[in-house]
Order: structure tokens, then sequence, then C-alpha cells
């Protein structure tokens, strides 16, 4: 696939990761972080009288938005993090069948002025993403190029479970790589991947990892820790997938950069 074809706009099928937003304890600190590392311009967007919805932009097109945590979710204890948005035909359908199957919808079914309508569920084993029916935006303007979004991942404490929950909920299928790594596949395409969460791990809740690509995963990796950010895993190579690294920005919100190895075209 050229890198052309790539930054057509992308389509979403349903069960197809669509987008992806921060949460951040300050929001200036982190549009000046990321601003820094990815090149991002940003957007502002009011969003109700305190606060601001801002859209993440790389040469015009939408690769995701931030937000400051609100007073009552820092109050709860919501750390910093990404959440990751999956398109469906129905976000009331799909939040029905994500409950019947034993998630918990900690956002029921609501509108997002005529831009979709959304929800936000917690699977069976505790990692937390969204449902999105988009309307007038069906998700990022870009995506699969340097600095924006290309991978989503599932890091749990139970496999079996989490497998059979998702693959129930949007038809994925489940593949094996390497032996302890699942990819979960969305028609004959990648949607996502899985793995255990191990003990050397430490006390890591089951959550989803975004990956952004990156044209050189050291200098990357380098470079967030110089802007105050923290290297969590050192850049390593997946043969024939790519070398990637683990990331957290100065507000401890985890996030994964990968630079691709090129694929075959098809």
């Amino acid at each position: 696939m050229t890198e052309a074809r790539m930054q057509e706009v992308p389509e979403f099928k349903p069960g197809t990761f669509c987008w992806v937003e921060l949460g951040a304890s300050d929001a200036a600190a982190a549009k000046d972080f990321y601003g820094q590392l990815f090149g991002w311009d940003y957007e502002d967007h009011p969003m109700g009288p305190d606060s601001v919805y801002t859209m993440l932009k790389l040469n015009g097109k939408d690769v995701g938005a931030l937000y400051e945590l609100m007073p009552e979710m820092k109050a709860h204890g919501v750390p910093p993090h990404w959440m990751s948005y999956i398109a469906v035909d129905s976000a009331d359908d799909a939040a029905a069948k994500a409950k019947a199957a034993g998630a918990t919808l900690i956002k029921e079914p609501f509108d997002v002025g005529t831009n979709g309508r959304m929800a936000v569920v917690q699977d069976p084993t505790g990692a937390v993403f969204s449902l999105w029916e988009g309307k007038d935006t069906k998700g990022a303007g870009v995506c699969n190029v340097a600095n924006t979004l290309c991978w989503n991942e599932l890091l749990t404490n139970d496999i079996q479970k989490a497998g059979d929950f998702y693959t129930n909920l949007f038809g994925w299928t489940k593949e094996q790589f390497g032996g302890d790594y699942t990819i979960f596949k969305n028609g004959d395409r990648g949607a996502g991947g899985m793995y255990q969460i191990s003990a050397e791990m430490g006390p890591i809740p089951p959550n989803w990892m975004v990956y952004f690509a990156v044209n050189d995963c050291d200098a990357m990796a380098q470079k967030t820790a110089d802007l105050g950010g923290s290297v969590m895993r050192a850049p390593e190579d997946i043969p024939t997938i790519g070398r990637f690294a683990i990331l957290q920005d100065p507000q401890s919100a985890t996030f994964a950069i990968i630079k691709p190895e090129p694929q075959p075209e098809h």
C-alpha cells in the first residue's frame, strides 16, 4: 500500500477503530507535549460552559482529540488516558448487546451534536472503550501514516473471556500470532490485537492501548523522554511487523509508537 493510498480518507466499516481521544489532567500541557512530539496542530471547540474539546490535526486533517478531565472525573480517580472508539451501525444496539454479554455501560448512548452517537463501555475484564455511530463525523481524517493512529491493542487479564466478548460483539475473528498474541480480524483486515497481562508487568489494569505510527521509533522514544515523558518499554523489533516502544506522557497517559515494516504490495 503506497503512502498516497494510505492518506485517502479512511473508510470505517462497523467493527473498525475510528478515533482516539486523550483525557488529560492539564490540557494546555498535553497540547504542548504532543504538539512537539508529533507535530500536531489544534482546533479548540467549546464543550459546555467550562470545558473545551480540542481536535488534534496533522496537515489539516483530524487525527484525534483531547480534553481536560472534568473535576468529578478527577475526584473519582480517573487517570489521564487515551480512549479508543470503535465504529458501529447503531450505538444503541451495540451498547445493549455489550451489556447483555456482561459489559458495564459507563455512559449510556447519547448524541454528540450532529457528529454522531456514542456510548462508553467497560468490557467484562475491565478495559474501557467507546462505541461510535458516525453521522456528520465518521472518524479520523487520516490514519496509518507517520504521527497518526495505526493500531489498537487490548491488554487483559483474561484473554478467553475478552476474546469471546469482542468476537460476539463485533463479529471479529481471532488469529494467533507468535504464540501469545491474538490478532482480531474484521473481515480480512486486522482490527486490533490482544495479549495477557503478565505478572512481571506489575499491577496494570486491563486497557486498550493506542499505537501511533512513526518514522523513527528510537528517536521518538528519546524525544518523549526529553519532553518530560517516560519510556515504559524500550524500543524493540517485532519480526516482519516493525519496531515499537511503549511510552508515557508527562501526565502518565500511556501510548505506544511503532515504525512499521514495509508491507508487500497486494
